[in-house]
């Protein structure tokens, strides 16, 4: 276990009404939440195994006794504010407790491997930033060194200009960067494919 590296997962508690809330509108809160514990599952899956400290981060309370096995995963709630600031804290709490390589991932991405993360890692080796672009103009994964305050400020969030807003930045503070290849994020039936979609009658 490298003890200087921490992933963090961001995740929404799994409750009805409250999850997946574009893609509820066009296949029902029930199947929207039957897709997101899919995610969360799919997410366990690529991370549990990682060689690095794993810390997830609820919107909601933790639970001790979900899916999410307490002898690999630390638990919290993510702070107040928009996503930029509950990020922002994140990442902030990782650099105060020692860690130096630091990356987040969501749970929407069907396509993230453990691969993929692990090269986030290798790419701090050599760069301040890491960001894995998403298809709808956000990203999947961001990874840094240190904290710089500035990607998380002044952001669309939920848009598709999260990741142009955040190369910006990267590029004006100058912080040698690399990209991760882009993938896709969850967040409406189109972004399913048809096998998935058949999978759970949708």
């Amino acid at each position: 276990m490298e003890k200087n590296k921490l992933l963090l997962l961001f995740v929404r508690n799994p409750e009805l009404g409250k999850v997946k809330t574009r893609l509820a509108a066009a296949v029902g809160p029930e199947k929207a939440l039957e897709v997101y514990v899919h995610l969360l599952q799919h997410t366990r899956q690529v991370t549990q195994q990682l060689p690095v400290d794993k810390r997830v981060y609820y919107t909601g309370t933790v639970n001790q006794e979900d899916l999410w096995p307490n002898q690999v995963y630390q638990k919290r709630v993510q702070t107040e504010g928009d996503l930029g600031k509950k990020m922002q804290a994140a990442f902030a709490e990782a650099f105060l407790e020692g860690y130096t390589s630091v990356v987040i991932i969501g749970s929407d991405c069907l396509q993230l491997t453990p691969e993929i993360i692990a090269r986030a890692y290798q790419e701090l080796e050599t760069h301040e930033v890491v960001i894995g672009p998403a298809l709808d103009g956000g990203y999947y994964l961001l990874g840094m060194n240190c904290l710089y305050p500035r990607l998380f400020q002044n952001k669309q969030w939920s848009t598709e200009h999260v990741f142009q807003e955040t190369m910006q930045d990267v590029q004006q503070l100058q912080l040698p960067y690399a990209l991760l290849p882009r993938l896709s994020d969850i967040d409406e039936l189109s972004d399913l494919d048809e096998e998935t979609q058949q999978d759970f009658g949708l």
